[in-house]
């Protein structure tokens, strides 16, 4: 929530208690008559009943009229008013900014887990990357929806101050409708006791050629006091009417007292606390993420000591052994001279054999000499001589 916003909240929050603090009256009881009425009441209905004219309608038929004129111009302001402005329902954004922190889930923060192939698919952000992201979105929503509360607050606020004016005005107007109920029934009582037996009188007393004229005038006279009568009735069941819509206009009016105390509520209290509690959360992911970081190191740097040490040691006992050797290995002296002597007798037998074998060959060409010698020597004998001539 910006500051803006946090200063005009904490400024509503005195118009807000002042609204809720107003007490409205109750309405009046029964109707008083006129001849149980104070003096000052009693003044009050008689300069009503002077608003009646018997000998004209128009007056019995528009009695009363004249007290719902001010209450339906406040109505119609009131109307006006709410079809010229863009009033969205604030409950909405309660709602809207609930479900806002609810979609904010701090179980996405393990750095440890990796990306599903889903996610890397789609390329999704690494887990802290994409908790940051959300946390900025959150944030600018909460914004958004807190201005949004402001300003619902302050319609409701004017809505609240207008339904004051409104059950006052109707609340007026039901005490009017009960003088003019007053001075209508005490009219009619007038008229029932003094103004019919007077007339009823004249057309007794009137000559044959008038009585008809004071016969119609009578006629006339208990018509329109019975236009009165009807006319009371309705002032009365306006007035039932009235007194039902006095409960409800307060019921309206309490729900936008209870709404607009939960929305300054909200921005005063809850909203800071869940900004709060959503910089806390990233605020310690960060400081678990630079101890992992750190913890890294610090494991990093015990594998190189270890490593180093084995490799220190492995080496050190090469380099020792090596040292220790002599030039010439005695294992590999003796296997050298066990191969030079295989090597001698090797070549002494060979030379032995080859020995033998040659002598048997000259024993051998020495017989085949013989035997070619001994047929050539048969071949020659075997030649005849040649004949005398």
């Amino acid at each position: 929530m910006t500051q803006t916003t946090r200063e005009q909240a904490a400024q509503t929050l005195a118009q807000v208690e002042a609204v809720t603090a107003v007490i409205l009256p109750e309405p009046g009881g029964e109707i008083v008559p006129l001849e149980a009425a104070p003096t000052e009441k009693a003044a009050e209905i008689r300069q009503r009943m002077a608003e009646l004219d018997m000998a004209n309608t128009q007056s019995i038929i528009s009695f009363g009229s004249k007290a719902q004129a001010e209450l339906q111009v406040i109505s119609q302001e009131m109307l006006a008013d709410v079809k010229n402005k863009d009033v969205g329902p604030a409950g909405d954004s309660l709602r809207q900014i609930v479900t806002t922190i609810r979609g904010f889930s701090s179980s996405e923060l393990d750095l440890r887990r990796d990306r599903s192939w889903w996610e890397k698919l789609i390329g999704r952000a690494a887990p802290f990357a994409k908790f940051v992201a959300q946390y900025e979105d959150v944030q600018g929503q909460i914004d958004k929806i807190t201005e949004s509360l402001l300003s619902h607050e302050h319609k409701l606020l004017k809505d609240i101050k207008s339904l004051d004016v409104l059950y006052a005005k109707t609340l007026d107007f039901y005490d009017e409708l009960a003088l003019y109920i007053a001075a209508g029934e005490a009219k009619l009582a007038e008229i029932d006791a003094r103004d019919i037996p007077a007339k009823e009188a004249e057309v007794k007393a009137a000559p044959e050629a008038d009585q008809v004229m004071k016969a119609q005038e009578l006629r006339d006279l208990r018509a329109a006091r019975d236009d009165l009568e009807r006319r009371v009735h309705d002032l009365k069941l306006t007035r039932q009417v009235t007194m039902q819509s006095l409960p409800s206009i307060r019921l309206v009016q309490e729900n936008d007292k209870s709404l607009v105390t939960k929305i300054n509520s909200t921005l005063v209290n809850t909203v800071p606390l869940w900004e709060t509690q959503l910089a806390q959360a990233v605020t310690i992911q960060r400081s678990r993420e630079a101890a992992d970081a750190v913890r890294d190191a610090n494991d990093l740097t015990n594998d190189l000591l270890t490593k180093n040490a084995d490799h220190l040691r492995e080496t050190n006992r090469i380099v020792r052994e090596e040292m220790e050797r002599g030039v010439f290995d005695i294992n590999s002296v003796k296997r050298a001279n066990e191969q030079l002597i295989a090597t001698i007798n090797d070549s002494l037998q060979i030379a032995d054999e080859g020995k033998a074998r040659r002598a048997a060959a000259e024993a051998e060409l020495q017989h085949m000499e013989a035997e070619l010698r001994d047929t050539l020597a048969s071949a020659k004998a075997r030649n005849p001589a040649p004949a005398a001539g």
